[in-house]
Order: C-alpha cells, then sequence, then structure tokens
C-alpha cells in the first residue's frame, strides 16, 4: 500500500496508526501543564511519572497496579526498590526513576528548612519530617541539629530497624549533639504502622535524653513522630 492511498484504506489495514493510549498521554499532560496536580487522582499522577520510563507502553494498568498494592502515590515512591520491583512490569530502571522522584521531594522539602530559624518555620520542618519517613516501611530514627539561633547543623539518620523498633541510645544523640556544637535538637522517628501515637518505649526513650542533655546546655525541642496517617508532638502532647 502506498503512501498516497487514503487514510480510510490504512486505518482499515491498520497501517500508520499511532498506539490507542498515546492521545491518552497527550491528554494528561496536558492537563498537568494547564492545572498542575490539581484534581489529579494519585494513579494519574504515578502515570505520568511512568511515562518517562516506559515510553511505548500504556501504563495506567501498572499504575493503578501499583497503587492497589502500596497504597498511594507517596507509598510507591516510598517503597523500597526490592518491594517495587516484585510488581510485574517494575524492572531496576523503572525503580530507580521512582526513587529519583522521592529523592527530589525530599531534597525540595529539606530546602524549605535548611537556612531559616527551624521554630519560625514549624509547618515545613512537620513537611520535611513526613516527606523524609512517613511512608518508610521501616522504623528510621533522625536527629536534627540546630544551633544557637535554631537554624539546621546537620539531618542524619542515627539508626533504622524493623518495622516497630528502632534501637536508640540516648546518650550517643547528645555525643553527637557536643560533636556538632549543636545546642539543640529534635529527635523524628517514623510509624510505619501509620499511626503515630507514642509508644511507652518512645516516651522513656525521650525523657532520658531530655535527662542527659538539659545538664550539657543542649535543649530537646521537640520529638516528633510521623505516619501515613499523620503526625504527633511530643511538645504538644506535653510529654516533654
Amino acid at each position: 500500500m502506498s503512501d498516497r492511498e487514503p487514510a480510510s484504506l490504512k486505518k482499515q489495514a491498520g497501517l500508520g496508526e499511532a498506539p490507542h493510549h498515546s492521545g491518552h498521554r497527550e491528554r494528561l499532560r496536558a492537563r498537568f501543564m494547564e492545572a498542575g496536580d490539581k484534581g489529579m487522582p494519585d494513579y494519574e499522577l504515578l502515570e505520568l511519572v511512568l511515562m518517562r520510563s516506559i515510553p511505548r507502553r500504556d501504563v495506567k494498568p501498572l499504575a493503578k497496579t501499583l497503587i492497589a498494592k502500596f497504597g498511594s502515590f507517596a507509598e510507591v515512591i516510598g517503597a523500597r526498590p526490592a518491594r517495587l520491583m516484585e510488581v510485574d512490569g517494575i524492572g531496576a530502571s523503572v525503580a530507580t526513576d521512582l526513587k529519583l522522584v522521592e529523592a527530589a521531594a525530599r531534597r525540595f522539602a529539606k530546602g524549605e528548612i535548611a537556612s531559616r530559624p527551624m521554630l519560625d518555620s514549624w509547618k515545613s520542618v512537620i513537611d520535611y519530617c513526613r516527606t523524609a519517613m512517613a511512608f518508610a516501611d521501616r522504623e528510621e530514627f533522625r536527629i536534627l541539629f540546630l544551633d544557637k539561633k535554631n537554624c539546621l547543623i546537620a539531618d542524619e539518620v542515627q539508626g533504622s530497624g524493623t518495622v516497630d523498633h528502632t534501637p536508640v541510645y540516648p546518650r550517643e544523640v547528645v555525643r553527637r549533639a557536643l560533636e556538632l556544637s549543636s545546642t539543640a535538637v529534635i529527635l523524628v522517628h517514623n510509624h510505619p504502622s501509620g499511626d503515630p501515637t507514642p509508644s511507652s518505649a518512645d516516651i522513656r526513650m525521650t525523657h532520658e535524653v531530655v535527662n542527659i542533655s538539659k545538664p550539657l546546655g543542649i535543649t530537646l525541642h521537640d520529638h516528633i513522630i510521623v505516619g501515613r496517617n499523620g503526625h504527633a508532638s511530643f511538645r504538644g502532647l506535653k510529654l516533654i
């Protein structure tokens, strides 16, 4: 069949047709460029990411499968690569691209708190903590070390553990603060269960940090627990 033959004949023969999902991709991109992610369900936002990694395949079913398995867009990009690759259609390259999205989100959130006094931008602190840890599938313990002006000196993950426990050593927390000449700290950890309610062990460890740090002139501003379902502040709950 020559290039001069009518398009209808080409269509009947199945020639010269774009994949059925190409129009959908363009419409989705146009919606995003016009209004951002407003009104866009998680699976569609995930589709836009997967389109960059898998250019010649309809990725809507894959996006829906990932959301069904992990629960939300945030939980998909927060999942460990090994778990992502359990899903048919996700290889190492696609998993890497998803983790790059997570890293970009974390860098952006950290930029909001990096050069400002922490206590003057508390919402940004909470947003950063949730971005960094809330959707991880294992517990992590993070410390934000602050200077005399309550600006960030260092942000360090001190340990990671199982789905419901991370070993924390209060004396090590204080020792590291002294090494960094930090005069204040904010403790942060996540509850992979989603429920940020402090446990008795969380409360006990926090009080140990207060008792060790206070005589050395180090202030514990707060201990924040983050989870999929929100966050808990020890200061807000009057636990410190």
